[in-house]
């Protein structure tokens, strides 16, 4: 077993062994007169929409109290993995549309805004419609509760993974607030504070502001840049009205950024990085950079991949000096929430409007040529929701009833931009150029990018003396030697008895010669998507009912259910000029002159397709032009069913059924439709959908609190999900594969120990086993040979360990120590299909730790505290995920996770 497995094994053996934790409030000063504390994991959470503590709920849950969070420092969503073992994020090519949770393993991968999450998050009782809406800034909080498992009954919509719910802190009826100051390496800085009070016996008022900004940690080799930097302010408001029988909570927020993000290393290198960086050195630049020391030349058809201790810790890549990674985003909303008691009836309302958008750049190509880009990409969400619940008990206490409504009208608006750069023709004449030398003895171009002196493949075709002579070629590639000399015949340049193959016309085709001795028709740099315009409007409605039947003091059972209406509309402008496409287009409509060049194309092994793919890519092809409408329908009816026994008043058991279902959608990429020159049928609106998952999922666990001082809860679990989303690279294009049959199984274990007020640890393992059935056949498809294997990205072994330590120093004063740790084990990243040797693809991490820590003084009544603090103490390389850039056959990129952070925070309270 190799070392860092057996931290899994330890940690398990150290859960099954000790008590548990969970401080959720201040110490007294005088601590010796009492030992009077909260129990561990006494945190009081509304995962049923009633409240009941952690150990009182039949359901795999994590919550994370205030005093937890604030010591763990938690900005945003992604910092929650170091608390919660099931729960993970990733982050591709953008923070605002690539950013996707994982529970237990499942997520909805793909920097595409027209796929929706798999864990679905809510901000105080609020649906966000997209993981990387939900990442912003976060405000002092009240609690976090994730919730595993599909929560479809209760959670609104496309929670077929679990839930994440967050809890901000509410306005006071007594005057306080805070500030906060923070300092730290890459010239990191941040304020932030809030006030609150009453402004009568019955309202009160709460204001919140931020503002933090952070230098890049990826150096731009090409530039002084630094990539994945922080430059983010928000502001919150809040109004609360609170009469006794009625409470009434009004929030209104603005949140906005500025930054690069997101960059990506040069991992592996492929037979086509020799073109890249011939091109960039030819303009004093670096194309992929690499660790000095490690060798930059491989052969033709070789790939070479980086050991993991030779990862490049310095985080450096290669940026063309024009473009960059700009990231500006603008999120703002408000919801209302109403609650009425209504004396044996209680009714809550919340509604919400949401209006989120991110205007970015991007170097499509990550190097340091200039071969494609984007400039201006936009995307705009806004969302009204509105729920309604009424909820209640009958019979005694016996049944306690909900019963709700929920409703969302959203509009998706994406404007995608993908354009050629400088070094467009340059790059596709280089790749071929290099390819052709071989067989001709010479380099030859398609676009005349490289100059006079190298030859067009069309004029090495109509003159025999350029280089070689046509036995040559017949010794390479067999038949293309009579090929081409019915060619020269079509063009004039030949008598026609120089056309051997019988039955081919020997006749000339007008215009043949001109196009063959002329360079193709290229790409002007600026020429792509000019633009491509999408919209999605999507209506979803809902009714859904979960009561609780105490059938004894000890015995109850949990029967919910929900009906899920939604309709999607998908309109599409696709607008495309680049000039590189018009020979395709040409032979497509059947032009004499272009269909017999591209005859000899075909006859050299996969030349037509690649130069197709590379001069006129699907992502810009000007054959997908037009506008498309497309729609459908979706119904599901989802549930849950829970058996829950409380053994003992310290030990509950309970099983559980849930079916769970996320909606279909739209593709919002041009890349998805089919080419009629490479065998498909055209483009469709109905080729950007794909179909709806659905899950069933089995789970039983126990709860235990033995003592205050103790928690262990435990729970397995078996998730069968049916056409699971899948984004994939087809080698043509990115199309969604809905995956027959997949399977999660599992066991989480948490623990809570707290032996003293000053004191507490939270202790969590799980083990999650998230792979494509064996049952699925993926034979030619993108997934071939992906049948049975663990999903990318999602470790086996997942630890985590924290721990505070608030000892009293004075009566007045007490220190302050918290480190928490989380360990996953060996990960493959997207790249490649695994090696059979060893099981890894190309990109993959081994087993890692990071660790966090913070060391400072408090005052015992919680007003003020100095932390000095550091992120990724050890300074831990890991790759966050990984990708096959297009168009650079064999390489591979890596997003790197974020190097050590350390500095200071002085908060004041009043």
């Amino acid at each position: 077993m190799k070392k860092l497995d057996l931290l899994a094994a330890t940690a398990l053996a150290l859960l099954a062994a000790t008590p548990a934790f969970a401080q959720e409030t201040p110490a007294p000063a005088d601590e010796s007169a009492t030992q009077d504390y909260d129990s561990a994991n006494d945190i009081v959470v509304t995962a049923t929409r009633r409240n009941e503590t952690v150990q009182e709920v039949p359901i795999a849950i994590t919550a994370i109290g205030a005093e937890l969070l604030q010591n763990a420092a938690v900005d945003n969503v992604r910092d929650l993995e170091q608390l919660a073992p099931s729960l993970q994020s990733s982050t591709g090519q953008s923070s605002a549309t690539g950013t996707t949770i994982y529970l237990r393993g499942i997520t909805t991968g793909g920097d595409n805004p027209g796929f929706e999450p798999a864990v679905g998050v809510f901000i105080d009782g609020v649906f966000r419609a997209r993981a990387g809406v939900a990442i912003s800034e976060l405000p002092e909080l009240e609690r976090v509760e994730v919730l595993r498992g599909p929560q479809g009954t209760l959670f609104g919509r496309n929670t077929s993974a679990g839930a994440l719910s967050i809890f901000t802190a509410q306005p006071q009826f007594e005057t306080q607030g805070y500030v906060e100051g923070m300092y730290g390496n890459y010239n990191a800085y941040g304020v932030k504070g809030a006030i609150t009070g009453p402004v009568s016996k019955s309202l009160a008022l709460r204001l919140d502001a931020g503002y933090r900004k952070r230098d890049g940690y990826i150096e731009d080799v090409n530039s002084d840049r630094a990539i994945n930097d922080i430059d983010r302010w928000n502001v919150r408001g809040q109004a609360l009205l609170d009469t006794g029988d009625i409470t009434f909570r009004l929030i209104g927020d603005y949140y906005q950024t500025d930054e690069q993000c997101c960059g990506a290393v040069s991992a592996v290198r492929g037979a086509l990085a020799g073109a890249i960086e011939g091109i960039a050195a030819a303009q004093g630049l670096d194309g992929l950079y690499f660790t000095p020391g490690v060798t930059r030349a491989f052969p033709v058809g070789s790939t070479t991949q980086l050991n993991f201790s030779d990862m490049p810790l310095e985080r450096r890549m290669a940026i063309s000096p024009n473009r960059d990674f700009a990231e500006r985003i603008r999120d703002w909303g408000f919801s209302g929430e109403l609650n009425w008691d209504l004396g044996d009836v209680k009714l809550t309302s919340i509604t919400a409007y949401r209006n989120w958008r991110v205007v970015r750049n991007q170097d499509i190509d990550f190097s340091g040529i200039d071969r494609a880009y984007r400039d201006g990409y936009r995307n705009e969400l806004t969302d009204f929701t509105q729920e309604l619940r009424l909820q209640g008990s009958g019979f005694g206490g016996k049944l306690d009833w909900l019963i709700g409504g929920f409703y969302l009208n959203e509009s998706n608006k994406l404007r995608d931009v993908v354009q050629i750069g400088n070094d467009g023709n340059r790059y596709v004449d280089t790749v071929f150029a290099g390819q052709l030398r071989a067989a001709f003895g010479t380099p030859l171009q398609f676009f005349g990018s490289l100059g006079p002196t190298v030859p067009t493949f069309g004029a090495a075709l109509l003159n025999p003396a350029v280089p070689n002579s046509l036995p040559a070629l017949t010794a390479v590639y067999g038949q293309l030697a009579p090929l081409v000399g019915c060619f020269r015949a079509q063009a004039g340049t030949a008598p026609p008895g120089l056309c051997v193959i019988p039955g081919f016309p020997s006749t000339p085709i007008p215009g043949l010669a001109a196009l063959a001795a002329s360079p193709l028709p290229g790409a002007v740099p600026g020429q792509g998507n000019s633009p491509d315009d999408f919209r999605v409007k999507t209506n979803a409605f809902a009714l859904f009912t979960h009561n609780i039947i105490n059938v004894t003091d000890k015995l109850s059972v949990t029967l919910g259910a929900r009906w899920n209406h939604e309709k999607k509309d998908m309109t599409a402008s696709i607008n495309n000029n680049l000039g590189s496409c018009t020979f395709f287009n040409q032979v497509r409509a059947g032009n004499a002159a272009a269909v017999a060049y591209a005859n000899v194309l075909k006859q050299i092994p996969g030349l037509f397709n690649n130069l197709f793919l590379l001069s006129c890519n699907p992502a810009v092809n000007t054959e997908f032009n037009g506008n498309y409408q497309d729609d459908f329908t979706d119904n599901e009816i989802t549930g849950t069913a829970k058996l829950a026994y409380k053994i003992s008043n310290r030990l509950l058991a309970y099983a559980s059924f849930d079916h769970g279902y996320k909606s279909g959608g739209y593709n919002l990429d041009q890349a998805t439709f089919d080419s009629v020159l490479l065998g498909g049928n055209g483009a469709q609106g109905s080729d950007l959908r794909f179909g709806a998952e659905t899950v069933d999922a089995y789970e039983i666990g126990f709860k235990a609190s033995p003592s205050r001082e103790f928690t262990l809860n435990v729970a397995a679990f078996y998730m069968n999900f049916y056409n699971l989303q899948s984004l994939v690279f087809s080698g043509n294009n990115f199309v969604v594969q809905n995956v027959p049959k997949s399977i999660s199984k599992g066991i989480e274990i948490e623990s809570t120990i707290r032996p003293a007020r000053d004191l507490t640890f939270q202790l969590g393992y799980s083990y999650i086993s998230a792979k494509y059935s064996d049952s699925n056949d993926f034979l030619n498809t993108p997934l071939q040979g992906q049948e049975g294997r663990q999903f990318n990205n999602q470790p086996e072994h997942t630890v985590v360990i924290a721990g505070t330590w608030t000892p009293r120093l004075t009566n007045a004063l007490n220190g302050l120590l918290h480190v928490d740790m989380r360990y996953n084990s060996e990960v493959n990243i997207p790249s490649s299909n695994p090696d059979p040797a060893n099981d890894r693809t190309t990109l993959f991490n081994p087993g890692y730790a990071l660790v966090n820590a913070s060391l400072g003084v408090q005052s015992s009544n919680g007003k003020w505290r100095g932390e000095v603090f550091v992120e990724n103490a050890t300074n831990q390389y890991y790759h966050i995920t990984g990708f096959a850039v297009p168009e650079q056959t064999g390489n591979y990129a890596a997003y790197p996770g974020t190097p050590r952070f350390y500095g200071a925070r002085v908060r004041v309270g009043f």
